[in-house]
């Protein structure tokens, strides 16, 4: 058949044929995912250092903190980011990172957290950033050996609710200190903050749609009088739009203590991150 007469068949397509049947049908449309990182809080955990800056701004072998944040999000593909920091030291991030266009990031916007109100309230104020998309929420002193981006790449396929990373913690008393996640199975049942008999697993970073924004307003703040992502979570539990990955490779949560701030030091120094 010659070329002349495939291009007429292209033009004008058999009735019912399969080239036909192919362009009626629409690709179901899939939001793009945006990420928010949060560096905002007191840093108590990691005082006398964080009398004199903000803990994400402390080192992590040879670079800030932060910096760590920025890559796991942009090598997973992510490329609109909101940073939510708070303190006094706030002005240090844009000093830092500026537009974000040196560390990959096509568009930085920022948000400040006027007080230490939790990670719900911090997540709150990037509603207008988000908008109706997805949205991966990182907490700036987690730190991942191994890259996010199966995470967000499951995330991106799933239709509707949220998504939570676990990770495998042998000591009971770094899960003491953490929001935690009660697994039967597949499922995960219900999320647990801090508790003082934790179950083995411990969540490290979170997966939202635009839902979230929905349940936002009607939570109310906690003994300790913030608004706990927990509730967050415990939400989309309930509703069964809860899934969950469990992440290989070493986990670290630089702002838990003094020790565990030296341990992740420790770890990327030899091992890197990010991989």
């Amino acid at each position: 058949m010659t070329s002349t007469r495939m291009r007429s068949l292209r033009r004008r397509p058999a009735r019912g044929s399969a080239s036909r049947r192919r362009r009626a049908v629409k690709p179901r449309s899939i939001p793009p995912v945006k990420g928010v990182i949060l560096a905002g809080g007191s840093g108590t955990r990691l005082h006398p250092l964080t009398r004199i800056t903000n803990k994400h701004l402390l080192p992590i072998y040879d670079r800030p903190m932060i910096s760590y944040a920025i890559d796991a999000l942009v090598w997973a593909g992510l490329e609109e980011i909101m940073l939510v920091t708070g303190g006094t030291h706030a002005g240090e991030f844009f000093r830092l990172l500026g537009n974000g266009h040196e560390h990959g990031v096509s568009l930085l916007p920022y948000a400040y957290q006027e007080q230490a109100g939790g990670i719900a309230e911090a997540l709150g104020l990037a509603e207008r950033f988000v908008g109706g998309d997805k949205v991966v929420v990182m907490l700036a002193d987690n730190i991942f050996e191994r890259s996010i981006k199966p995470a967000i790449e499951n995330f991106e396929r799933q239709e509707r609710g949220a998504r939570i990373v676990l990770s495998k913690v042998d000591e009971p008393e770094h899960l003491r200190h953490l929001g935690v996640a009660e697994l039967d199975g597949d499922k995960v049942v219900r999320i647990l903050e801090k508790p003082e008999r934790p179950p083995s697993e411990v969540t490290g970073l979170y997966f939202y749609d635009s839902t979230v924004f929905e349940f936002l307003p009607t939570l109310s703040p906690s003994a300790r009088g913030e608004l706990e992502i927990t509730d967050v979570n415990n939400w989309f539990v309930e509703k069964g739009e809860m899934e969950y990955d469990v992440v290989e490779g070493f986990w670290g949560d630089a702002g838990e203590s003094i020790d565990a701030y030296y341990e992740v030091n420790d770890f990327v120094r030899e091992n890197g991150a990010n991989q």
